[in-house]
């Protein structure tokens, strides 16, 4: 049996670190599964390598060894985590790695999916196949973190973003733009890795944002939007009605006439429908909850003072990116301060600088996990 003693060579961890970033650059975009990486190797060359596919299947080691020309009889997998050992919507990856006649199986991490943890090890070890675990557990457990996060607490993971300017302003009728260009393409990077973002409908009527990726070829990776609108008044004019429909838009309400339902729903918009706390304000945490059931595992909160203080007053912020610009913006005109550096102190005391190299705002992020 694989013990602690486990020995992986330097060839082993070149192959284990490419099998993390595959598994890495799909991250955000495998739906309900986790991103996963492999590679195939026989003697001492990489013959094949996959990916989760987008939205979650196939497998990454169904596309490994499906990519593979060459007979894998006698190779060896490298796979970040624990291959599947049910029937799914698939077949298991465990048949299909016996089928094959692959005689070592080296993953990083035990899947926390109880259908999968552990017993994928022993299937395979009863096969006579060579199997070990553990190699970069450390890197790759911190990469499925948000995973673990998901799958533990049965909640989407959480980002928040804001933008401040050097005197704590974060909304000037005078100056709109607060940041610079390469903190937007950041912005925009943190969307293309979510697959959903939510902002009120206050933000909405008020900036008519269009919430999509803008790095270019990425464009089709844009995050479903969601709007938390008590009434429904999201204006029938703005970007976001006008190009929703059933795959890209949710709204959570909670009162509006069966006009209103009737013309939202005609878009195609999933509306939920969902309680208010005492102060009138939704139960963020339930619409988390409900979130996670329609498949949501990534959002990103690009709220004003108010949707982002509540998210961090009650600690739903798994993390929190808090961009700051060289410039002063005047209160000489309609302005709104941000007053939510209490909840960032007391609550998401690890904290990091972030350097876009180029930029020159100042960028901060705060962490909270909940693993």
């Amino acid at each position: 049996m694989s013990t602690k003693k486990d020995k992986f060579t330097k060839k082993d961890k070149k192959y284990m670190e490419l099998a993390l970033s595959l598994a890495m650059a799909r991250h955000g975009h495998t739906g309900t599964n986790p991103s996963v990486g492999c590679v195939i190797v026989k003697n001492d060359e990489i013959i094949s390598i996959g990916q989760t596919n987008y939205n979650g299947r196939p497998h990454a080691e169904h596309n490994a060894i499906n990519n593979s020309y060459e007979n894998l009889e006698g190779s060896k997998m490298y796979v970040t985590l624990e291959p599947c050992n049910h029937l799914g919507k698939t077949p298991p990856c465990t048949n299909l790695i016996i089928k094959k006649k692959i005689k070592e199986v080296i993953y990083s991490i035990n899947d926390i999916d109880k259908k999968v943890k552990g017993k994928s090890f022993k299937i395979l070890k009863s096969r006579n196949i060579n199997v070990k675990k553990g190699l970069l557990k450390k890197d790759v457990g911190k990469f499925y973190s948000t995973y673990i996060f998901n799958r533990k607490n049965k909640l989407p993971f959480v980002i928040g973003k804001i933008a401040l300017s050097k005197n704590n302003i974060i909304y000037s009728n005078k100056i709109k733009k607060i940041t610079d260009k390469h903190s937007d393409k950041l912005t925009h990077f943190l969307r293309y890795k979510s697959d959903s973002i939510m902002i009120s409908y206050k933000t909405l009527n008020k900036d008519n944002p269009k919430l999509n990726c803008r790095l270019s070829g990425l464009e089709m990776f844009s995050p479903k939007r969601i709007i938390l609108d008590n009434n429904l008044n999201t204006k029938i004019n703005s970007y976001i009605f006008n190009t929703a429909n059933k795959k890209n838009t949710i709204i959570f309400y909670n009162n509006a006439n069966k006009h209103k339902i009737t013309l939202f729903k005609k878009k195609g918009i999933q509306l939920i429908k969902s309680d208010l706390n005492k102060k009138k304000y939704f139960d963020l945490k339930l619409a988390l909850k409900k979130l996670y059931k329609f498949g949501i595992r990534n959002i990103l909160v690009e709220g004003g003072d108010e949707l982002s203080g509540s998210f961090l007053k009650n600690k739903l912020f798994n993390e929190f990116y808090l961009f700051k610009s060289r410039k002063n913006l005047s209160k000489l005109v309609a302005y709104k301060d941000f007053n939510c550096f209490k909840y960032l102190s007391q609550n998401y005391k690890n904290k990091k600088k972030i350097n876009t190299l180029l930029g020159k705002d100042s960028i901060t992020l705060y962490k909270r996990y909940y693993v």
